[in-house]
């Protein structure tokens, strides 16, 4: 989750809202790729959750990181959270369950999220290894309950946490025992923002049935080839979904404000303190009579703040945000920027993407990303499976990293991280699968290997 901003100017008027949002617009030749990844602590020993205390616990890995980095902490009372980079790099943050975050570098290319994200994992484990914590990317945890998770210490978890079963009943999952990789990406108008944000919702569940990495619950198959994408359905549906109003005449930034102003609160953070405010409207606070806090204000902190609340499959900031992937191995966290920069940063890759997509109906796209969550790849829209139309889809991937043409040191263009795809299509299978035919077969019915087998 990011980082809570710090800009107190007074929100007077929703045009405000609509201009923030608009001062993401950049000129092609500074569009960027940023990349974030969660993944669950383990103990090498047992493989238990890490609790945050203690000589071996998250907040002892948060400062050997700072140590061995020299990134600023971030604090919150007296309890390190996270780190920064304040030359402009990455960050490291913590979900709620303890789930570890790197939120990448805004960078050019994907070999440099690439070189990013191999570094990140080499420094983690030099510091995570004396603590004997090793790392996971899967996108549910595989046998810990949700009892046994546990809880950092964020005021804005804590206020989240009581709210999360008044609104569905898998919220607390969500929070706690699963991990995504997301990417987040430019636009140069708002009407290219609304041409992308169409084809990356459109398209959301076929990368959802790519990643799909989340078969497991508590030691045991679950049903789901995704199990964190199906808990997503059931999370908090007033700030979730496909966004089938994204496709009518008239979207663009002023719609999507009015669509975040209809979402109730979380919280409003005054000073230091998370002010419990959930299930109220920020329309109040920008009028001055919000419940429990009459005359606050509202400021663009409270709106930047409000704005990362909202989990929909694809979510505009001032970037777009690709929500849809299980985090996983690591050739998947790079392949998910691969795909998404092929599509949507090349003109005819997203005309072609757009032109596949366009006369898909809301029903069809929903139902769509119903069906994969528990199908992955065998999921159809009009008779077609999500692995024709990903195949189809990934081409044009292909395609636009071709032209983009950002070559590394070695001279190989960005194609080579699709690889991982490609291979995986040719099979006709998801990563879930094939964790489900070892668990089948030379796993014996155990989740336990995979504690070795998969770890960073």
């Amino acid at each position: 989750m990011a980082r809570d901003q710090v800009d107190l100017t007074p929100i007077e008027r929703r045009a405000e809202l609509v201009d923030w949002i608009a001062q993401g617009v950049k000129p092609r030749s500074r569009f960027r790729i940023g990349t974030e990844h969660e993944k669950f602590a383990f103990t090498l020993e047992g493989h238990r959750p890490v609790p945050y205390e203690g000589r071996r616990g998250i907040r002892a890995l948060l400062e050997g990181m700072q140590h061995l980095l020299g990134w600023q902490p971030i604090v919150e009372g007296s309890n390190i959270i996270g780190l920064f980079d304040v030359t402009g790099g990455g960050a490291i943050s913590l979900e709620p369950g303890g789930q570890f975050e790197l939120s990448g570098a805004q960078v050019e290319t994907v070999h440099q999220t690439s070189s990013e994200v191999m570094a990140h994992l080499a420094q983690v484990r030099e510091v995570a290894r004396p603590l004997g914590i090793g790392f996971l990317g899967i996108g549910m945890t595989p046998s810990w309950t949700r009892a046994e998770m546990p809880k950092m210490p964020k005021g804005r978890y804590k206020i989240m946490t009581a709210y999360m079963p008044k609104v569905g009943t898998l919220g607390l999952d969500m929070m706690y025992r699963t991990c995504t990789v997301q990417t987040n990406l430019d636009f140069s108008s708002e009407a290219d923002m609304v041409k992308k944000l169409r084809v990356s919702l459109a398209l959301q569940p076929v990368a959802t049935a790519l990643f799909a990495n989340s078969p497991f619950t508590e030691g045991k198959p679950n049903g789901f080839l995704s199990f964190r994408s199906e808990i997503w359905r059931d999370t908090d549906n007033a700030r979730a979904g496909m966004l089938p109003w994204a496709f009518e005449p008239g979207m663009g930034f002023e719609r999507w404000v009015d669509y975040a102003l209809d979402v109730p609160m979380y919280f409003v953070k005054h000073g230091d303190e998370y002010v419990d405010v959930a299930g109220q409207s920020f329309r109040d606070l920008m009028a001055g009579k919000l419940p429990g806090m009459p005359g606050a204000r509202a400021t663009i902190s409270d709106w930047a703040n409000h704005v990362s609340t909202i989990f929909p499959e694809v979510r505009l900031k001032r970037y777009l945000e690709m929500r849809g992937a299980d985090s996983g191995p690591l050739a998947y966290l790079l392949a998910l920027p691969a795909f998404w920069a092929g599509i949507l940063y090349d003109d005819v890759s997203l005309d072609a993407a757009w032109d596949l997509v366009k006369d898909w109906t809301a029903g069809e796209r929903q139902a769509l990303r119903d069906a994969v969550p528990k199908q992955g790849l065998a999921a159809t829209l009009r008779g077609r499976t999500a692995l024709a139309i990903a195949n189809e889809v990934l081409a044009l991937a292909r395609a636009g990293l071709v032209r983009r043409r950002h070559l590394d040191i070695s001279g190989q263009d960005e194609t080579r991280y699709l690889d991982v795809l490609e291979d995986q299509l040719a099979r006709g299978t998801t990563p879930a699968q094939e964790l489900l035919e070892k668990f089948r077969g030379p796993w014996a019915g155990s989740v336990d290997p995979i504690y070795a087998e998969e770890a960073y």
